[in-house]
């Protein structure tokens, strides 16, 4: 009789075991530096992952006919290429199902490496550089515009619409920074052949103190000053350039352009003094999705999107998606599907080319007036 009491229970513990396992679960890694100089932006990634995974919860998300259950796996990188692809192996032996990351280039294309030999697909929401989809890593894909866009459409601006004909350029020297900033040049020279590229100059991603380098650019007089960097940087060198008394226009691409640079820059953001792109945008009916996520999000977390988070919003739903088309979550059997998925997102229809890059990736250029960031236009 004792015999029976103690094998009753356990049947019955293995029993509701099964029926709790019957659901699957899906884990997905999110990566961003949610530590040090871009925490702001790495959290505002962070959260939209999170808002993501608690949709597709909230509706009941299912594959192949059965409901499954959605897990974030959140990591750290501090924006670190060492750090990055430590959390990247972590993930791998956790045991993913798919990854949402990084944000940023310098980050992203070395832990890319480490999901392709897994096989665990990877869209980043952020990364720009090229090479991140030119290593032939068919599990690589990302849902914003590179450099050769972003870059090449800002220095065609640069002189095009701003009247740009002497150019100063810095950059951080990180893979985004460099990157962004050489395409810049090859944009502003293919459209204003004659146009004089008076200086370049060098610092890094944390730098506080740029006299030594204004200084000499100074001297040379330029219209504008392109930046290839992150706010946390260039809102600081806006300060002591206006300090220097260069009146130059400032340029940057989408690492520029966030919702705090107004706040770090202070009163040197001047009025359309500042123009930046996001990599990425809406026009249209497409437009009122953006507002009502955006309304959600500061909702949800209590503050403004910073700058990414519509675009990793949209990663997750894109992964799922591809899980969906292919009845599986399995990385190798939706692999294929993610390569030729249809979404429509709040930033857009997101389909990929055969690199893994968005497909008619638009950009959205802003000035900053009154200390706030304002869209002027859409350019596709």
């Amino acid at each position: 009789m004792l015999l029976k009491t103690k094998v009753l229970p356990l049947a019955l513990a293995l029993a509701f075991a099964g029926h709790a396992g019957a659901q699957e679960i899906i884990k997905i890694g999110h990566v961003a530096p949610v530590s040090g100089a871009s925490s702001h932006l790495g959290k505002d990634n962070e959260n939209a992952a999170k808002m993501a995974i608690e949709d597709l919860n909230a509706k009941g998300f299912k594959i192949d006919g059965k409901a499954v259950k959605f897990v974030l796996v959140p990591e750290d990188d501090a924006a670190d290429p060492k750090q990055g692809t430590a959390v990247a192996q972590k993930l791998v032996d956790a045991k993913v199902n798919g990854v949402v990351g990084h944000l940023n280039s310098g980050t992203t294309i070395p832990a890319s490496r480490i999901y392709f030999n897994a096989g665990i697909p990877q869209i980043s929401p952020a990364a720009t550089n090229p090479t991140y989809t030119q290593q032939k890593f068919n599990t690589a894909f990302r849902v914003v515009a590179n450099d050769n866009k972003l870059g090449g459409t800002l220095g065609a601006y640069a002189v095009g619409k701003l009247q740009a004909k002497k150019i100063a350029v810095i950059d951080d020297r990180t893979a985004y920074g460099q990157g962004v900033a050489e395409q810049f040049v090859k944009g502003a020279k293919k459209a204003a052949p004659g146009v004089q590229i008076v200086g370049k100059e060098f610092t890094n991603a944390n730098a506080t103190d740029f006299n030594a380098i204004l200084t000499s650019i100074k001297s040379k007089n330029p219209d504008l000053i392109f930046f290839g960097g992150m706010d946390s940087v260039g809102g600081p060198m806006l300060r002591q350039m206006k300090a220097l008394g260069i009146k130059a226009k400032f340029m940057g691409g989408d690492g520029l352009c966030t919702e705090p640079l107004g706040k770090l820059a202070g009163d040197a953001v001047g009025e359309d003094m500042v123009t930046c792109a996001e990599a990425g945008g809406v026009t249209g009916t497409q437009q009122k999705g953006m507002d009502d996520f955006r309304a959600r999000y500061k909702q949800k977390y209590n503050m403004e999107v910073q700058l990414y988070a519509p675009y990793v919003y949209d990663a997750v739903m894109t992964m799922a998606t591809a899980m969906a088309d292919a009845k599986s979550s399995k990385p190798s059997v939706y692999l294929p599907f993610l390569a030729k998925v249809h979404y429509q997102g709040v930033t857009g229809p997101i389909s990929f080319d055969a690199n893994g890059d968005i497909k008619d990736g638009a950009l959205t250029l802003f000035t900053y007036r009154d200390g706030k960031k304002t869209k002027m236009e859409v350019i596709k």
